[in-house]
């Protein structure tokens, strides 16, 4: 019984390391669109300290997941809340990557009046960063209907690229300046970020579906629900 109460224990400790990861993840992306927004290249840059603090939580906690499997050899549902963390903090490291592809845009961009300013894309921030909070709380809750329901907004996610795309394009194709077409392209490359935050969002959500009910699920695209 001993043995069994420190293993929670060190369970409940791991899932604790993982919502502060994910915790620093949305505040590194909300650091960044805000940065985005204002043309801040200083606060470009704490998104950048932010994520070498995200990569070492990562490491921190992989460290934690193997010792964790050697010395209490887990059976095979505990291992499976183990396996998943060490799936989810993959994604939340390269959801910080996208967080820190947006900083990178900012020095390249500057404040030219004639960047596109596609609604869509501020709305896509939004969503994604909605879309990996609520994922974390799924996970913290083991909640699998609202897990399903973050995963279900991807599409919605996609959409919005789409547009944006389309509009970030035309005004590339209007442009004859070659520095406006340049920094449209790195709006874009914004838009291209967000996008990929929001997948690997899901990617979390649908991970929580499988350690919940022990069956992987992936988005029917013709449908918008999930299927194992």
């Amino acid at each position: 019984m001993i043995i069994r109460e420190r293993f929670e224990r060190q369970l409940n400790e791991l899932r604790e390391d993982v919502l502060h990861m994910g915790s620093l993840v949305e505040s590194q992306l909300v650091m960044a669109l805000e940065a985005l927004d204002r043309f801040d290249t200083e606060l470009a840059k704490r998104v950048f300290t932010m994520d070498n603090d995200i990569n070492k939580a990562r490491f921190d906690i992989e460290e934690k997941s193997f010792a964790l499997i050697v010395t209490q050899q887990p059976a095979a549902r505990d291992l499976r809340s183990v396996v998943a963390v060490m799936n989810i903090i993959i994604d939340l490291e390269r959801m910080g990557d996208q967080a820190k592809g947006i900083a990178k845009v900012i020095p390249h961009i500057g404040q030219a009046s004639s960047l596109p300013h596609p609604p869509e894309l501020q709305q896509m921030g939004t969503d994604a960063a909605d879309m990996l909070h609520q994922a974390l709380a799924a996970y913290a809750a083991g909640d699998v209907a609202l897990a399903q329901s973050v995963a279900g907004r991807d599409d919605e996610v996609d959409a919005l690229y789409a547009s944006a795309f389309s509009q970030i394009m035309q005004h590339m194709a209007q442009v004859d300046d070659a520095k406006a077409v340049e920094s449209a392209y790195e709006v874009l490359r914004v838009a291209r970020e967000l996008e990929r935050f929001a997948d690997l969002a899901t990617n979390v959500a649908e991970r929580v579906i499988y350690l919940v009910t022990g069956r992987m699920a992936e988005m029917n695209v013709d449908r918008g629900d999930l299927v194992g």
